[in-house]
């Protein structure tokens, strides 16, 4: 397969509509939705309620301001309220396919319907092709990300590795044996795999076959990404969504920024607000995915951003994010999984003998580590704390204990000192 293949060509039509028609499309959708999710879910229904937001009165996209942004971590507290996840389905968990869980704890639900997490045009526009090996390095236990990429690579025609996480010679040896020719996972595990193939003595560019690279989970650098791509002679492309609404943006071949998902309408919002904010003005990314089964609409994703709407030379006529530039809140996103600092201090109560902790991110060599300080007297029960922290938060970090008082006096639970230049 030639460069040209897999830089050339559009998925859907929807990716290309006119202004006219792109507007007209929204408004179906969200009219459909609005009234569905208003009369099968009882959440919805009590939050326009509140509100006083009337369904029959959606009459242009700006109206959609009036309905009161939803926070991320809400959800934690709403999917605990009752039946159908606290009322935020508008069907009974015994008519979904799968149901996944992610840290905090937040339950993933997955309807039956077809690419439900809407990633086939993204992998399309990041290169993937029919014939394509795809090796899949997300994790396949309890969180969605692995299962949530394989349905719109078969939809593609491509074949798939469920290699998971970690083991790392397998993995490389997977790729030698079967001449994988794409990867899907985070950007800083294939650096590591790429660190330990050329420590083996392996020659990337001839020993692998690797052509195409789909990367979420973390921010990806240009000077990562320009690393790899040489090292072994590829297209990276990467793409943004959560495990809550799927899919909501993807780079095409020109990487101007992300196109934003044709199944989703997306804001950018002042974070305390939630007012739509201009085209151009950082703010928090509001989703609104057209998901009847779990209709989270204005979900606050935490993450900020702004629109470019700019034509694309790809043709795609979507607006586009202009990267993700940073968090609303404390916070962050490691490895391609959520910290909360709640979730941190639940672990941490369990020890009597910490007074107090923060947690820091770096990346050096563009590979996220994490370290865990911890004040502490004679704390022996290092070993303990990591593997809580594991089970809890599904990282390990590096533990470093430090006397009483060593830490700032109003430490920042989580520092992100990562860099991405």
């Amino acid at each position: 397969m030639t460069r040209k293949d897999r830089t050339e060509g559009i998925f859907s039509r929807r990716e290309v509509l006119d202004e006219s028609e792109r507007k007209q499309y929204y408004l179906i959708q969200l009219k459909e939705l609005l009234r569905y999710a208003y009369r099968y879910s009882e959440d919805v229904k009590k939050r326009f309620d509140r509100a006083q937001f009337d369904v029959n009165k959606f009459r242009e996209l700006s109206d959609l301001k009036h309905i009161p942004i939803l926070k991320k971590k809400e959800l934690i507290f709403l999917q605990s309220m009752g039946p159908r996840l606290g009322g935020l389905l508008t069907k009974d968990l015994g008519e979904l396919r799968r149901i996944f869980m992610s840290p905090g704890p937040i339950f993933d639900p997955e309807d039956r319907s077809d690419d439900y997490w809407g990633w086939t045009e993204a992998f399309y526009a990041s290169g993937f092709r029919s014939g394509d090996i795809a090796q899949i390095t997300f994790n396949y236990h309890m969180a969605p990300a692995g299962l949530m990429f394989e349905e719109p690579l078969r939809n593609l025609g491509c074949s798939v590795v469920p290699a998971g996480p970690g083991s790392t010679n397998t993995q490389l040896e997977i790729m030698q044996k079967l001449r994988v020719s794409g990867y899907v996972g985070t950007p800083s595990y294939l650096m590591h795999l790429a660190q330990k193939a050329e420590e083996a003595g392996h020659n990337l560019r001839k020993d692998l076959f690797l052509e195409v690279a789909f990367v979420t989970g973390e921010k990806l650098s240009e000077k990562m990404r320009s690393t790899l791509e040489k090292k072994f002679d590829m297209i990276m492309r990467q793409g943004y969504g959560t495990a809550d609404v799927g899919c909501i943006g993807y780079e095409c071949f020109h990487r101007e920024g992300l196109h934003v998902a044709n199944r989703a309408f997306v804001e950018i919002c002042h974070p305390d607000t939630g007012i739509p904010l201009k085209d151009g003005e950082v703010g928090e990314i509001v989703v609104t995915a057209f998901n009847k089964t779990y209709p989270l609409i204005r979900l606050a994703t935490g993450d900020l951003a702004y629109i470019d709407r700019t034509p694309c030379p790809c043709g795609r006529t979507s607006p586009r994010l202009g990267g993700i530039v940073g968090r609303v809140d404390t916070t962050a996103r490691i490895k391609g999984m959520f910290v909360y600092p709640h979730q941190v201090e639940q672990v941490i109560s369990k020890f009597d003998e910490i007074k107090r902790w923060q947690i820091e991110v770096t990346n050096p060599g563009g590979i996220d580590e994490m370290t865990l300080y911890v004040e502490a007297t004679d704390f022996q029960r290092g070993d303990e704390l990591q593997h809580m922290f594991r089970e809890r938060i599904k990282l390990r970090p590096t533990l470093k204990v430090l006397a009483p008082g060593a830490l700032p006096p109003n430490v920042k639970p989580i520092e992100d000192k990562r860099k991405w230049d």
